[in-house]
Formats: structure tokens, C-alpha cells, sequence
């Protein structure tokens, strides 16, 4: 039980992350034709595209993939009840869904900045995930960079940056009893 708990958790969350890019790419206004953003385009139009004729986005906000994003928490956290034999909680189940998605996306964000740092050094740039990863990821280290400018040639902004969503995270841990379990 415990190996299909462990894919079921993965696939959804594989998913949810995918559903976050999205999200992502269209309140950074990235590059919509690089192949990248093609393919997270392309894995989530089959549900977003319907959705969107009842749910229409608010300002820069495509809010049917913000709500794809927490259905696909939701029935993760459904199915795994199910699996465990526990009773489900629907109005318990959307809050963890929505802490849920909150926190994988500071996780998702973590680790492009960590990917991005690493490619920063083997790289020459004209990469195309680089690409959607600096535009993503830009906007957010940018004013700690006005900040903080680079010294020696060492840019400490994304250090620092990836420093506060720790510390963010560990603040919500202590205050949100569930956080630290999603």
C-alpha cells in the first residue's frame, strides 16, 4: 500500500507542479513559444481549455488553472483517504489543498533557483529551460539585486532570496499545524 500511496502522491504532485508553471508563466508573461513553456502548455490544455468557458481570468490571473491546481490537490488527498480507509473531510480537504498548493510552489520556486544557480556555472546561456527559468525566477531576485549588487563577480541575491523562503517556511511550520505534513 505504502509503494502506491508513494506514486499516486508523485504523479499528482508531478502534475501540480506542472499546473503551478503555468500559473507561473502567465503572471511572468514568459516566452509562450519556447519549447518549455510549450510542453506545460500543451500537458495542461486538455483541462484548462474547457474550464476556461466557465471560468474566465481575472486580470493577469488565469484562474482556471488555479483552480485545476487545487482539484488536483484535492483529489490527490480524496484518493490517498480512500486508500488509507479514512473518512474524508471535504471542508478540511480544501484547506490542506490550498496550504497544499501554496507551499509546492515555494518548493517549485526553491528549486529553480537552485537549478538555475547550477546552470549559471555550466551554461552558456541559450538554454531554453535556462531561459524560462530566468524569466520566472527574475522578477522575484531582481530587487534584492538592487540591493545587494554583485561582489567580485558573485551575485548573492538568489542565496538570499532562497534564505527567506526558508525562513518563511520554518514560520509557517511553527504556526500552521499542518504545513510542515503537505
Amino acid at each position: 500500500m505504502d509503494a502506491l500511496s508513494f506514486l499516486v502522491n508523485t504523479l499528482f504532485d508531478l502534475y501540480l507542479m506542472v499546473v503551478i508553471i503555468r500559473i507561473w508563466l502567465q503572471l511572468a508573461r514568459a516566452d509562450f513559444y519556447n519549447p518549455f513553456s510549450q510542453f506545460v502548455v500543451k500537458a495542461t490544455h486538455p483541462v484548462v481549455g474547457p474550464m476556461r468557458r466557465f471560468l474566465p481570468p481575472l486580470g493577469g490571473l488565469d484562474t482556471a488553472s488555479v483552480v485545476l491546481a487545487l482539484a488536483v490537490v484535492v483529489i490527490k488527498f480524496v484518493i490517498l483517504s480512500l486508500m488509507a480507509g479514512a473518512a474524508i473531510n471535504l471542508p478540511i480537504i480544501l484547506l490542506v489543498a490550498l496550504v497544499s498548493v501554496l507551499k509546492q510552489a515555494g518548493v517549485l520556486l526553491f528549486w529553480m533557483l537552485i537549478l538555475r544557480a547550477i546552470l549559471s556555472w555550466v551554461s552558456q546561456g541559450h538554454n531554453p529551460i535556462e531561459m524560462v527559468m530566468a524569466q520566472l525566477t527574475e522578477p522575484l531576485v531582481a530587487p534584492i539585486r538592487r540591493i545587494i549588487p554583485p561582489m567580485g563577480g558573485l551575485d548573492f541575491s538568489v542565496m538570499i532570496f532562497m534564505f527567506g523562503l526558508i525562513f518563511i517556511n520554518k514560520l509557517l511550520s511553527q504556526y500552521v499545524p499542518f504545513w510542515a505534513n503537505v
